[in-house]
């Protein structure tokens, strides 16, 4: 076995304190023998287990003469390296050439089945297979280790594994706050009691700054929908401020119409992690770890777990405890990097603008008989004012219908909220005036110029009227 260079130089070291007093003081003629025999006679320290251990006079001659007229003799007293370190003479290559095909058909193989299987497959040949840890040795000089299954099977998931062994993964950080924020739902390990007496798993929705990991919102949900994500990362921005980027995963909720045109009304950059792969938003992965060791940890005790002591349990343990405590990859606590650092944050506007922003943008077709229109299986009245509109534009979002707003097509300036048509209400019978441009009265000025010019047209082929006048009926 090939010793590591840590060994090799305590090895080097022990052999140069040994011959040391030779070197410093060369004995005279013929006295040579005698000092190897003292030195001989001496215990020394094992350089790698501690123990006591003597050498021969013959091996400390050995070194001696190894090193007495070396310019360096430390190095000259290390352990050589064999000559074929790093080669494999028995593996030949119809064993080489079955294993590795068998390692590209069954990756996640552990060596021992691998070396089993190689066993099987060569039986009967002339081929003589070396032992196991020769095997061992070669499938990890060759980087064919053991990957894993993926979880899923589909062919998404497997073209990510393949990318994953073909791309080198790599820790990357911002430089400064609010340059990105990462965002992603965890699904909780404890079932809470909801006031209709129902047990739900809750899902926590965390936004985290990139180069600080300061937590900018930190809440708990029943669902992972769009409407629970836009309400949270509204949270963030009323309290961090806007940032320029924002990566998520691949889910429903993050890559919905709402989420996005909110974002890009907003200035903010979205990134989304490659398919099936968590490790690009790993930094959000590893504080799950930390909710789950610390926070529910904490909690194990209280059996009637609701949503609200647990949103309170959080946002307690978060900013008293995560934020102003150090991190161990940062060097400091998230709280303090995140004032002391260069910040690129922008103001974030008022609730209503926000609240606006995640809409999307859609066009119907209004009914001339009534003024309505039909949005979701659900018909909205629009108000007579723009009942010459033939399509109208409209800002809203799908989980709520009660917050229409009709919008001017090309610039989006908002310009009158609609609501849901309300027969009942109309059912009163007064109807207000709907006001028509009165026309000018007008004298008729006699036959219209088209006709005029047809007519003469007509006269100018000097064809008679083709029509028989009807003969009048004679008088009784």
């Amino acid at each position: 076995m090939s010793l590591s260079i840590d060994h090799r130089n305590r090895w080097a070291r022990l052999r140069f304190s040994v011959i040391g007093p030779l070197l410093a003081s060369p004995p005279s003629k013929g006295a040579l023998q005698e000092a190897l025999q003292a030195l001989a006679a001496k215990v020394w320290r094992h350089p790698i287990t501690g123990a006591d251990v003597r050498f021969g006079a013959s091996t400390i001659e050995r070194w001696f003469y190894r090193a007495r007229h070396v310019h360096d003799p430390v190095a000259q007293l290390k352990n050589r390296l064999r000559d074929d370190h790093g080669h494999f003479p028995s593996m030949l290559s119809a064993i080489t050439d079955v294993l590795v095909a068998q390692y590209r058909a069954h990756p996640g193989w552990t060596m021992q089945l691998h070396y089993d299987n190689l066993v099987a497959a060569l039986k009967g040949t002339p081929v003589t297979l070396p032992s196991y840890t020769t095997v061992c040795r070669y499938l990890k000089a060759h980087g064919l280790i053991r990957q894993k299954t993926p979880r899923s099977t589909t062919p998404g998931a497997i073209a990510a594994a393949g990318r994953r062994e073909q791309r080198e993964v790599r820790s990357y950080e911002v430089n400064h706050v609010a340059a990105l924020w990462h965002l992603d739902f965890h699904h909780g390990s404890r079932k809470v009691l909801t006031p209709d007496g129902h047990w739900h798993k809750p899902l926590l929705l965390c936004v985290m700054d990139d180069h600080s990991r300061l937590v900018c919102h930190l809440q708990w949900f029943l669902d992972e929908t769009t409407a629970s994500l836009v309400h949270g990362v509204s949270q963030a921005f009323m309290k961090r401020g806007l940032p320029r980027a924002i990566m998520t995963d691949n889910g429903a909720a993050m890559l919905a119409d709402e989420f996005a045109e909110g974002l890009a009304c907003l200035g903010i950059l979205h990134q989304t992690t490659l398919p099936y792969s968590p490790y690009q938003n790993a930094k959000q992965e590893s504080f799950w770890a930390q909710v789950e060791s610390r926070l529910m940890a904490m909690l194990e005790g209280e059996a009637h777990l609701t949503l609200e002591m647990l949103s309170l349990a959080t946002q307690a343990w978060v900013e008293q405890e995560y934020h102003r405590k150090p991190h161990s990859e940062l060097g400091a606590a998230p709280l303090e990097r995140y004032l002391s650092c260069a910040d690129v944050s922008r103001t974030c506007p008022e609730a209503l603008a926000l609240r606006r922003a995640f809409r999307i943008q859609e066009h119907r077709r209004q009914r001339r008989s009534d003024g309505t229109f039909t949005l979701n299986a659900v018909r909205f009245e629009v108000p007579s004012a723009y009942r010459h509109l033939e399509q109208v534009c409209l800002r809203y979002a799908r989980w709520d219908l009660s917050q229409v707003e009709l919008v001017e097509a090309r610039t989006g300036t908002p310009l009158v909220a609609v609501f849901p048509l309300d027969k009942s209400a109309n059912a009163d019978g007064l109807r207000g005036r709907v006001q028509v441009a009165a026309a000018a009265e007008v004298t008729p000025a006699g036959i219209a110029p088209l006709m005029r010019q047809l007519l003469a047209e007509h006269a100018a082929t000097g064809l008679p009227p083709a029509y028989l006048p009807p003969t009048p009926l004679a008088k009784p």
